[in-house]
């Protein structure tokens, strides 16, 4: 009992110092406010959530990670998401980033490659109440074109170039945020699409894991 009484309060402390240290960083507080109220803790390992407000990236099943806070909250702020927007998120993953998602716009669609965790994702996205989520197996063809027009697309894995596809599948005046670089080290560009032009703004370097399908990166032979 009082070993989980000073878990508890190790985890509300670190997440409190999180939310401190976001609240400096991120200027759409609103995004700070979504992330109070969504527990992280609940979406990594069981033996990590000690973690969970630690400002780092976490390994989750399937070779996976959860990113770090502050890019979550860079990429949420990035996407300028006022509440009537329907957002498009490749790559699932523990459902984290869904649900700060959710708590911003009117509809997100998820689309998560390793059936595992998009099934483990959906349970506790529905197990938190969120119904404003729809999440799919990811088929050859990124996003979800089914879904389509977004107005706002948001790539949690880093690919080689922006990919064609997913622009096609953005509203005029929409935005997309992605890693974009090598299999290992990419650059986070913010995308928005007018009518005649595309702009790119560079928030600066991150590690995603790679984005697999047509149109990015081809999965590695097992050896």
């Amino acid at each position: 009992m009082n070993s989980f009484v000073s878990t508890h309060k190790d985890i509300q402390w670190a997440r409190s110092k999180l939310l401190e240290q976001l609240r400096r960083e991120i200027r759409d507080q609103r995004v700070i406010q979504a992330m109070e109220r969504v527990p992280r803790e609940l979406f990594v390992p069981r033996a990590c959530r000690h973690l969970a407000y630690g400002d780092i990236p976490l390994l989750i099943e399937e070779g996976q990670t959860i990113s770090q806070p502050f890019i979550v909250a860079l990429m949420t702020e990035a996407l300028e998401l006022k509440g009537d927007e329907k957002v498009l998120e490749i790559g699932t993953g523990s459902g984290y980033q869904t649900a700060i998602l959710a708590e911003l716009a009117r509809w997100v669609v998820s689309v998560e490659r390793h059936p595992k965790l998009a099934q483990s994702a959906r349970e506790l996205l529905n197990q938190l109440g969120y119904q404003n989520v729809e999440i799919h197996i990811a088929e050859k063809t990124l996003g979800w074109p089914l879904g389509a027009p977004y107005d706002a697309i948001i790539v949690t894995a880093g690919a080689p170039q922006v990919p064609p596809e997913l622009l096609e599948l953005l509203v005029v005046s929409g935005r997309m945020v992605i890693p974009v670089g090598s299999r290992y080290n990419q650059d986070l560009l913010r995308i928005l699409k007018l009518e005649t032009k595309i702009t790119t703004v560079n928030l600066g370097p991150c590690r995603f894991v790679p984005l697999i399908g047509e149109g990015a990166w081809q999965e590695e032979p097992c050896v």
